[in-house]
């Protein structure tokens, strides 16, 4: 069985459960007050390297705060951020994010973006290299699988989208070459350190633009 058709059984699987956090939208919406300096007004970060929250899946945004809390995932800002918050303000600041609307981006004009590479990266993957096409989990318009907690992509800033793919990837440099460098490895069965160990710096910026460009 190849790689693309076992990720659409996981991800039907994961659609049959009810993972869907519970929390209260009023009261997420009192906590994020302490969210708004990075992630901006409704979770619409306007500095390029913090996320966009508003509308990422509710299951999703739950599990990277329980992350972060039990340093499972990595990151000295959010360390510090979600020390103080208990597991219902992590609930209820998920079901807050998820209930608003992001802000749309569009795909960059740059002329060093090569969004034609993006666009085959993350519709048809690389098979030469292993690297299975974006569109499995995260969809043809980039809105995710909130119930497998598969993220929302689109309209994400492409500068943010760059780094936690290069974090992603980082994995693979540090099993491979000894080193301790900073890495991301609270992926599902490690499906993003697998494909991103494949990709390339170009490949890496392509698809992002492309991805930050999707609605």
């Amino acid at each position: 069985m190849n790689k693309l058709a076992s990720i659409f059984i996981i991800a039907i699987a994961f659609t049959s459960i009810n993972v869907s956090a519970s929390g209260d939208v009023a009261k997420g919406k009192v906590t994020s007050a302490t969210c708004v300096a990075c992630h901006g007004v409704q979770g619409n970060s306007v500095v390029t390297t913090f996320p966009k929250l508003a509308g990422q899946g509710e299951g999703y945004l739950l599990k990277q705060l329980q992350d972060f809390k039990s340093n499972a995932r990595q990151d000295a800002i959010m360390k510090g951020t979600v020390a103080p918050l208990t597991k219902d303000d992590m609930a209820n600041l998920a079901a807050y994010f998820s209930k608003q609307t992001i802000t749309q981006s569009v795909a960059s004009t740059s002329t060093s973006a090569n969004i034609a590479l993006g666009e085959q990266l993350y519709r048809g993957g690389n098979k030469d290299k292993g690297v299975t096409a974006c569109i499995a989990c995260h969809g043809p318009t980039g809105a995710g699988i909130p119930s497998a907690k598969f993220p929302a992509l689109a309209s994400q800033h492409a500068t943010y989208i760059i780094k936690q793919l290069i974090a992603f990837r980082q994995d693979a440099h540090n099993v491979q070459m000894g080193a301790n460098a900073p890495e991301r490895n609270n992926d599902y069965e490690g499906m993003m350190r697998n494909i991103t160990k494949h990709l390339s710096n170009k490949e890496i910026e392509a698809v992002s633009q492309y991805i930050s460009g999707l609605h």
